[in-house]
């Protein structure tokens, strides 16, 4: 059987602002001359031969599209954004300002910023990876304007009625009369401050002149047609967002990206997705979608009816993991995770960290990245949809910097030029021993999801814990099958989230052997993780059981192979 019928998908994801950036010294708030940033440029062969190492099938580019700062290029053509609706130094990657262009602090020679990016995608796929980048399809910086856009496209507000509210013709929706006036964040005086008449709704779906400082201040939600009002819809004709949005995914495909992590999408109708992503895929048919959302109740509308390959797995799985680690849920949880998202589960991605969210290792969450060891191996082996792991993440990054405009909270800035400390050390060669064991797990771990038939994409599942209620602790343990019929092997997981080793008598019904298409008698066993081999007869008895250790905090992960002869 060819390795690619059943390998998973991984996804690393990276921001190359941080990523490669070595300086030892940042300072909170520093700017970029001080702190450094990283480069496209440095993300070389040896850089993806290291994450190609991991497991990773793809890359997640964050942050590469232009976005607002408050650096100077005007050198080069790029104006600073006024620092009054920039968040931080360096800006948020989210607040797009030009949707054809490439982040000038990413590239060694700014005018060359797209070469050197087509550049690395070239590297990415050489090195046997495939590459994501964000679509910000729900709102825009401020100040957005591109300077770069091909001949013939018509830039965002060009042609907006600004004495209307709502009319789908418009790209944004206006506070007619009203000057922009965020509550508690200063814009400035005299020729510094930023102005803005008519005032623009704010991203996050916030139609009002004075959205608050907790809103998304710097962004301008964008207009597909909805009127907030009413919600009634004018999708009739398509409004020329459709058009705009379309023709800027067409732009990124053209450059040879394998997909995009497209960010807020269930603020962007379902509609649009529907559209525009089979106009894409007519003619890029290999592309993938990932959907961040956060609305349990949008998932099959946005896979069965928008067209997305993935979304994520936050509200269900990675919450109810987070509680069960916390200890404020009981393990068996985990089995309603899978019983809400039957049916659709392959089109979940999986993950413990990304940008959005603190640190497995920070002070605020574990304190210790084995803590959350279980968690990481359920959310990666569970079902076969893709997992993502964020960079630093494998090496137990603890995130325990104030940056700057990211205050010490546990996650990793997304505003400030910094470097990352474990990341740091793991680019100039001075990992520590601890990272380096972490960093040994997570390579095991993503290479059985890679190469091993019984956890991958295609593999089948069985939760275990109806039959061991008697037989294991269900508040701290979680025990479940995976199995694929073509290797003629199954693989028995018991996880333990508890302080303390457990030994347990796994039961694993007939029925379980029958959905798994395997039979009852004598199997040798081999556990994947530490190589520990025995032998087992499974099946012959309904209560028969199989011994597990687990040591605290960990996983044990069982593959049974029929026994020869």
């Amino acid at each position: 059987m060819k390795r690619e019928a059943y390998n998973k998908t991984i996804i690393y994801q990276l921001l190359p602002r941080l990523f490669t950036n070595t300086c030892e010294h940042c300072v909170p708030g520093g700017d970029i001359a001080h702190n450094g940033v990283g480069k496209l440029n440095d993300i070389n062969d040896k850089v993806l031969s290291h994450i190609r190492s991991l497991g990773a099938t793809h890359v997640w580019y964050t942050g590469v599209i232009e976005h607002a700062t408050a650096t100077d290029y005007s050198n080069v053509g790029i104006h600073p954004c006024n620092p009054h609706v920039v968040k931080g130094l360096a800006g948020s990657p989210y607040a797009i300002r030009d949707y054809y262009d490439i982040d000038p602090d990413l590239a060694v020679n700014v005018p060359q910023r797209m070469a050197e990016f087509e550049a690395l995608v070239e590297r990415t796929h050489r090195a046997g990876m495939k590459v994501i980048i964000d679509f910000v399809p729900n709102h825009v910086a401020r100040e957005y304007e591109s300077d770069v856009r091909p001949a013939g496209v018509i830039d965002l507000g060009a042609r907006d009625n600004l004495g209307m509210f709502f009319t789908p013709r418009n790209n944004f929706y206006y506070m007619t009369g009203q000057d922009f006036a965020p509550r508690g964040v200063d814009l400035g005086s005299g020729s510094d401050a930023y102005k803005e008449f008519p005032a623009r709704a704010t991203g996050n779906d916030c139609f009002t002149a004075s959205p608050s400082r907790d809103d998304w201040w710097e962004t301008v939600k964008l207009n597909y047609g909805i009127d907030p009002w009413n919600g009634s819809h004018h999708f009739e004709p398509i409004p020329p967002t459709w058009h705009q949005m379309l023709d800027i995914l067409m732009f990124w495909a053209s450059k040879g990206i394998d997909g995009w992590r497209c960010d807020m999408v269930h603020m962007v109708p379902v509609e649009f997705w529907q559209w525009a992503i089979a106009q894409v895929k007519r003619v890029y048919p290999h592309l993938v979608f990932i959907a961040e959302i956060y609305d349990p109740g949008l998932y099959r509308p946005y896979i069965e009816q928008g067209g997305f390959d993935y979304l994520y797995d936050k509200v269900t799985l990675y919450d109810t993991l987070l509680d069960i680690v916390c200890r404020n849920a009981p393990a068996s949880r985990v089995t309603h995770c899978w019983q809400a998202v039957e049916g659709i589960q392959d089109h979940l991605l999986n993950f413990m960290e990304n940008h959005d969210e603190q640190r497995l290792a920070s002070r605020q969450l574990c304190g210790d990245p084995w803590r959350a060891w279980p968690a990481v191996v359920v959310s990666a082996t569970l079902r076969g949809a893709p997992f993502m792991v964020y960079a630093g993440q494998e090496l137990g990054e603890r995130a325990d910097d104030a940056e700057g405009y990211s205050g010490h909270n546990g996650r990793t800035t997304i505003f400030d030029y910094w470097s990352v400390p474990s990341l740091r050390r793991w680019f100039t060669g001075k990992s520590t021993a601890d990272e380096q064991r972490l960093q040994a797990a997570y390579r095991q771990l993503l290479h059985l999801c890679v190469d091993e038939p019984s956890l991958g994409r295609d593999a089948g599942f069985f939760d275990l814990m109806y039959v061991n209620q008697d037989s294991m602790d269900t508040h701290r343990q979680y025990a479940y099958l995976r199995h694929h019929h073509d290797s003629q092997s199954m693989v028995l997981l018991v996880a333990n989230f508890a302080d303390t080793d457990a030994d347990v008598q796994a039961v694993i019904p007939r029925h379980a052997l029958e959905c798994a298409g395997m039979p009852a008698g004598g199997y040798e066993a081999v556990e994947l993780m530490t190589g520990a081999t025995t032998c087992a007869v499974i099946g012959n008895d309904e209560q028969q059981a199989f011994p597990v250790h687990i040591q605290a905090h960990n996983v044990a992960m069982w593959k049974f192979m029929p026994a020869r002869g």
